[in-house]
């Protein structure tokens, strides 16, 4: 018979998507769920093993006879390359789709570098992290993780001011014409927040995540998908203004909370007590040094202004705050007072609030995520079985 068209509730990439999530099912799970007749089934189910995405589960206890095998997503065969490129900084993994991280790279960057040099450095590090792991072979994708908002069509990104050569810079062309695969963009609060969603196993809830960087940007994540909205740019809280202030933002504009309360301005706020990193404010914060807790704290504060009306108007399960300031304890606790005294009551109700989870790159994650939804994507998968 014909292939199932692309997208249609019985072909092999919707039984794919099944599983990915309700699974591990026995094939009369399957069946039950989808409507098919067993012949059926069986046939995309083959189709699905040939192209290496199932894997078994083992098996499950049955009322009569042999106990039935329980079936899988594989999203272990396959491998990507994933990358998080900030403004002092570069990473780049070898993942699978899983997000299992086989092996990394990262690199310290001073300011103002330049895009050709970055990507080049990611490039040829993440050549030799596939062949060093072994998988170059299973390689099916690329992720890069990128401040700013991103254009997905052209594949470039709207620069924060701080790296304005990146600004139109076409991100994807190195890697896909090096390494002949597909490469996906996204913003790095995104893919935080994405990041965050997949290390809680994909939670049927919905999720905001915020990271406190340079600068300070959120991500949301509503019926298991990033929302990016109309332009690409949801979640730039750092750009909202905070009444009172008028420090000038890198934006241009005055008062923004990123001017006030990022990373780079508790170094700031701190730099006369000789603090130049934000290592250095981490150590003192460590330490209990007053000054440094104070200042993170009433950061942390400001942040929870204006993420008490995200809270109130997207009415998350969970928010989860990353980076290297946003997850210093005095920060949480300045963030999640303001939240849960100025945010709408009833948005309070279950609230989970705390910090990504520590010593792991959270946005390495979502890039990976991120990457797997698209590659194991219903369409992109019946597009496998009838090219």
């Amino acid at each position: 018979m014909p292939p199932a068209r692309t997208g249609t509730p019985t072909s092999a990439g919707h039984i794919l998507a099944i599983l990915r999530s309700e699974g591990p099912l026995t094939r009369q799970q399957l069946q039950d769920r989808i409507g098919l007749s067993r012949a059926t089934l069986v046939e995309r189910l083959d189709v699905l093993q040939r192209l290496g995405l199932l894997r078994q589960e083992g098996h499950r206890a049955s009322s009569g006879g042999r106990p039935a095998e329980v079936l899988a997503a594989n999203d272990v065969g396959r491998t990507a390359l994933v990358a998080d490129i900030g403004q002092r900084h570069a990473t780049i993994a070898v993942a699978d789709l899983r997000g299992t991280v086989f092996g990394q790279t990262h690199r310290a960057l001073p300011a103002g570098h330049r895009p050709e040099d970055t990507l080049s450095f990611l490039l040829s590090a993440g050549r030799e992290l596939l062949a060093g792991s072994g998988r170059a072979d299973s390689l099916c994708a690329v992720g890069l993780s990128v401040p700013g908002q991103i254009d997905y069509e052209a594949g470039t990104t709207i620069a924060p001011p701080s790296m304005p050569d990146w600004r139109g810079v076409r991100l994807r062309d190195p890697f896909a014409d090096t390494l002949s695969v597909p490469v996906f963009l996204d913003n790095d609060a995104n893919a935080l927040a994405f990041g965050a969603y997949c290390e809680m196993n994909r939670p049927r809830a919905a999720l905001v995540g915020v990271k406190v960087g340079t600068g300070i940007g959120a991500g949301m994540v509503i019926s298991g998908r990033v929302h990016r909205g109309e332009t690409g740019c949801a979640g730039e809280v750092g750009h909202i203004r905070i009444e009172g202030s008028e420090l000038r933002c890198d934006c241009g504009r005055r008062g923004c909370v990123s001017a006030i309360a990022s990373g780079q301005a508790v170094i700031r706020t701190l730099r006369p007590t000789g603090v130049r990193t934000s290592g250095d404010v981490l150590r003192r914060v460590r330490a209990g040094e007053a000054e440094a807790v104070r200042v993170t704290r009433e950061a942390g504060r400001l942040v929870g202004t204006v993420l008490a009306t995200v809270v109130t108007i997207v009415n998350p399960r969970y928010v989860r705050v990353g980076g290297a300031i946003g997850v210093l304890p005095p920060f949480l606790a300045g963030l999640r007072e303001v939240v849960l005294s100025h945010a709408h009551t009833s948005s309070l109700d279950s609230l989970d609030i705390g910090p990504c989870a520590v010593g792991v790159n959270t946005t390495l994650t979502g890039v990976a995520g991120i990457v797997a939804d698209e590659m194991l994507a219903p369409e992109t998968v019946d597009a496998m079985v009838s090219p």
